[in-house]
């Protein structure tokens, strides 16, 4: 997993409905004794938005007590487990917002302050093929200067997948310089008139360099693993969206840009079921 400070740390990983179980343990210092009011282990689910840093808003929330009021005087070990947990949201470090589950331990301490210990998880969750699958048929134009169709295989990509299509001119007066086709990513945070919408451009493609005749093809073919992607999120508990689209730009000579925008969906599936 990558950090905000750019390192990346190895972190145990999980999926929905597994069953999570450990060991905490605590030593005191030699000589020394623990004096506490209870020991306990949570599993956390939490949102975070960054202008609201240190806030976290919590989705998940299991508790297990792991000891009751008293003093520790040697190395003690607790046992737990969460079994069959349903972590629905798959961990997500965005631009405006991040989506964790932590494990926190606590032993609380009247006089001193209680002890606090995290241990960050990461959840995958995997998603079956689509049963339906269909292809994106679009025509964009510039009246009388440009038409242009284009086609691409489907609407829905796993994150592995290659995106297939042909773009056709059927009107060329205008001259091109080129042709590019970007993958762009597309968080939103909050709601209503707090809305924040930030757009990232994750991939940049050249179809075509120069001016096209009437009647060309060109064929599209764009391969999604080299990229930093995640699966399309819609509305993860009211707080935030992740989307994903397909963006042909189009310069002329003049340096004028032409856009047209299409939404795929991204899923996650599993390494062998691709096939």
């Amino acid at each position: 997993m990558k950090k905000e400070n750019g390192q990346t740390a190895l972190v145990p990983l999980f999926h929905s409905q597994d069953t999570i179980s450990g060991k905490v343990c605590i030593e005191p210092y030699q000589g020394k004794k623990v004096e506490h009011n209870g020991v306990k282990v949570e599993l956390l689910g939490q949102i975070e938005m960054y202008f609201d840093r240190g806030n976290f808003y919590d989705f998940t929330s299991l508790v297990r007590e792991l000891d009751v009021p008293g003093e520790i005087y040697e190395r003690k070990t607790y046992p737990f487990e969460f079994p069959t947990v349903e972590m629905p949201y798959e961990t997500y470090n965005g631009v405006n917002v991040r989506l964790r589950y932590v494990l926190k331990v606590t032993v609380t301490r009247g006089y001193a302050g209680s002890i606090l210990e995290y241990q960050e998880l990461v959840v995958r969750n995997y998603a079956p093929l689509p049963d339906i699958n269909n292809s994106i048929k679009m025509e964009v134009g510039i009246e009388d200067c440009l038409h242009i169709e284009f086609e691409y295989n489907k609407s829905k990509y796993h994150l592995k997948d290659v995106i297939l299509g042909k773009i056709y001119f059927l009107l060329v007066r205008i001259k091109m310089k080129n042709m590019d086709l970007e993958i762009r990513r597309r968080e939103s945070t909050g709601a209503g008139a707090n809305t924040h919408v930030e757009t990232e451009t994750l991939a940049k493609f050249e179809l075509m360099d120069g001016t096209p005749v009437r009647g060309e093809s060109i064929p599209v073919r764009l391969f999604l693993a080299p990229y930093d992607l995640t699966p399309t999120h819609r509305n993860i508990n009211n707080k935030f969206s992740v989307k994903y689209y397909l963006n042909l730009v189009l310069v002329d000579e003049e340096d004028r840009r032409y856009f047209k925008q299409q939404e795929i969906t991204l899923y996650r599936l599993k390494e062998d079921a691709s096939s």
